[in-house]
């Protein structure tokens, strides 16, 4: 059995591995890629989407372009975070194929009607694409098997403002749009909530790079070193483990130079895995709603864990799990799907 899985992306490094991820997973069907502005532009989010698929020889998955603004914020960026094209240092070749005609928002209303009850949205982005496709199909809540969100941070400082998360601080409307709809609903239709509470346990580190080249037996295994210089490229024979190496090495340099030690949280991958397999994680229901207008606060997740304000609960939020677990998990299956795409040569 397979879980298909319809996923909204701002691409990015840590999205790329979560694509990586679930094309290397069997018990997942991507059943389509919606773009967003974000980590970059949405322009450039598709490309890096379509660069992956066709370096991967994936399927023929539809990738479609979605809102390049958010609803009302001035669209911010971050390419000092995740590189000029949103993948590090990594320079894939030029994708052939192409993007699909349709709009994200079509593609979001169409994959939840068409299989009810099946289909689950994985957000890595902003809400953005997601709370457009909630005003032509207000039913998505319903429709889809269960949602999961990357964003937001609870008992836990911001990594964009003191309180706030990048995801949610690109696009605050949005994100309170998506969980007011999920509003009164059973507690197995609440969105699973992947913040920064949990995805910046998701360390990754150098070592996790090579133990990805010995599974995949990619030659030389390299263990990228904090006093490598800057932009230093991998010598790496595997294309997958050499650009993804190249991706996540500008990601391990702009943490240590925040003073968050040379390592990567990797919230995508982590969410991408929830998606697949909620019992990674340890879940409490709460009642979550998005601060619009505080001058200081805007774009703060609030989670009213007591009930305080006498509203029905509308997120399920993660608040703890296995790190070692997770990286073994996805070492594995990246690993083996980067051997299996590109065998070693004897």
């Amino acid at each position: 059995m397979t879980t298909p899985i319809l996923m909204d992306v701002d691409t990015g490094i840590d999205d790329s591995l979560a694509l990586l991820y679930l094309l290397a997973s069997p018990d997942a069907e991507i059943v389509g890629i919606t773009c967003t502005a974000g980590n970059v532009p949405a322009k450039q989010v598709a490309i890096n989407n379509l660069a992956w698929l066709e370096l991967c020889n994936a399927p023929d998955i539809e990738v479609a372009l979605g809102s390049e603004v958010p609803v009302l914020a001035p669209l911010m960026t971050t390419e000092e975070t995740h590189g000029p094209q949103g993948i590090g240092y990594a320079v894939l070749p030029e994708p052939s194929r192409r993007l699909s005609k349709r709009h994200a928002v079509e593609v979001w209303a169409d994959a939840a009607r068409k299989r009810p009850g099946e289909v689950v949205g994985l957000v890595t982005g902003p809400l953005t694409n997601l709370a457009l496709a909630l005003r032509i199909e207000p039913e998505l809540p319903q429709l889809l098997k269960r949602l999961v969100i990357m964003g937001g941070a609870f008992n836990h400082p911001g990594n964009t403002t003191p309180v706030s998360e990048w995801n949610i601080a690109v696009d605050p409307e949005s994100a309170k749009m998506v969980f007011d709809a999920f509003s009164g609903l059973p507690d197995d239709r609440h969105p699973i909530v992947c913040a920064l509470d949990v995805t910046e346990t998701i360390e990754m580190r150098p070592e996790h790079l090579a133990r990805l080249a010995e599974v995949a037996g990619s030659t030389p295994v390299e263990t990228v070193l904090e006093s490598d210089p800057d932009g230093q490229l991998s010598r790496t024979a595997n294309p997958i483990v050499r650009y993804l190496t190249d991706a996540v090495k500008f990601y391990l340099e702009f943490h240590a130079s925040h003073n968050q030690g040379f390592l990567a949280h990797m919230h995508d991958p982590f969410a991408a895995a929830i998606a697949l397999n909620p019992e990674l994680g340890r879940i409490r229901h709460a009642t979550v709603d998005v601060e619009l207008g505080g001058t200081l606060s805007r774009g703060h997740t609030i989670a009213d864990w007591a009930g305080l304000w006498g509203r029905e609960k509308n997120a399920a939020i993660v608040v703890d799990t296995d790190p070692a677990a997770f990286f073994d998990d996805l070492i594995d299956r990246v690993g083996a799907f980067a051997r299996r795409i590109y065998p070693p040569q004897t």
